[in-house]
């Protein structure tokens, strides 16, 4: 089925994260269902449903560009947000270009598609001295296996400013403390190396011979684990982060990336050049690390205000 042959050329052609890839799928049966159904899904049994679903894609090249503008604007009109349509703009395009180098059709009807624009928004972070008070507290941690793990976690986010994905990716046997390193799997599987501090590293000790002493009976191979010693997921990092830096601020965003963010934004207040910055955080072209200076420029005009007498 074409589906899964796209799916297969996402994974391992393109080398997308597994996050991606289901966002894009999911992105792909939100538009067949759309179109199949003239957007009166709500109003058809499933059976109907399903039919004209796999007819549509049984006759994938009598997909037009309005069919594609016709989706775009109803999301709009359901005030999805610019940056969500885009993922979904992008996930067409991805798509069609590659029945078309399937030979499945001639032209990509989505390649016209004009994205949304999204306004720009400098990224969310926690002052980093608020999260130096944060880690040095003790008080802020249990004296336990859950309470070291918690406390590594905001430590490793900050201290590395690797991805959500990637934290939950790290292996026991991607931490070098020979090298004071940790080897991270990003986005398109490109591997890179970050140095850790010798704080951090001294917290990965401890973590690690706690964790072989709990002896859980179904021990994770990954780095992060449950109280029971299965694999960190996702929500549970979340969740983690979102509890301790509730300590801390009371902005409304408290997410790992927040954390990611904080990292890149100290460097460079610490004078680290963009380049390093860049490599470090694993982007793939310096446009996305400019961002950053953006924030620190208006750190400046913050502080310009409030201690200049003539601000």
């Amino acid at each position: 089925m074409v589906l899964e042959r796209f799916v297969k050329y996402l994974q391992y052609e393109k080398r997308f994260s597994p996050h991606t890839v289901t966002a894009y799928q999911n992105d792909l049966k939100q538009f067949f269902l759309h179109t199949a159904t003239s957007g009166q899904y709500a109003k058809l049994p499933a059976d109907e449903i399903d039919t004209k679903v796999a007819l549509l894609i049984a006759n994938i090249s009598s997909i037009t560009y309005n069919d594609i503008r016709d989706w775009i604007v109803e999301l709009m009109n359901h005030q999805q947000t610019a940056k969500s349509v885009n993922r979904k703009i992008a996930a067409l395009r991805t798509f069609f270009k590659f029945l078309v180098r399937e030979g499945l059709i001639t032209q990509n009807p989505a390649s016209k598609i004009q994205a949304p624009k999204i306004p720009k928004r400098l990224p969310v972070v926690v002052e980093e001295d608020k999260i130096m008070s944060l880690l040095s507290n003790s008080d802020n941690f249990e004296d336990s296996f859950t309470g070291v793990r918690d406390k590594l976690i905001i430590e490793m986010l900050f201290g590395t400013g690797i991805r959500l994905a990637e934290l939950v990716g790290l292996k026991d046997s991607d931490v070098n403390l020979y090298d004071n390193t940790i080897k991270v799997l990003g986005k398109r599987n490109k591997e890179r190396i970050i140095p850790i501090n010798n704080e951090l590293k001294g917290l990965l000790i401890i973590y690690l011979n706690l964790k072989k002493s709990e002896d859980f009976s179904n021990n994770s191979l990954t780095l992060f684990v449950t109280s029971k010693g299965a694999k960190a997921y996702p929500k549970m990092i979340y969740l983690i982060v979102h509890k301790y830096l509730s300590y801390i601020s009371t902005q409304d965003k408290k997410s790992p990336h927040v954390l990611r963010h904080s990292f890149a934004t100290s460097l460079l207040n610490n004078g680290a050049d963009l380049n390093s910055i860049k490599e470090l955080l694993g982007h793939a072209n310096l446009s996305a690390t400019q961002i950053y200076t953006h924030n620190s420029v208006e750190r400046l005009k913050s502080i310009y205000k409030q201690a200049h007498p003539k601000a």
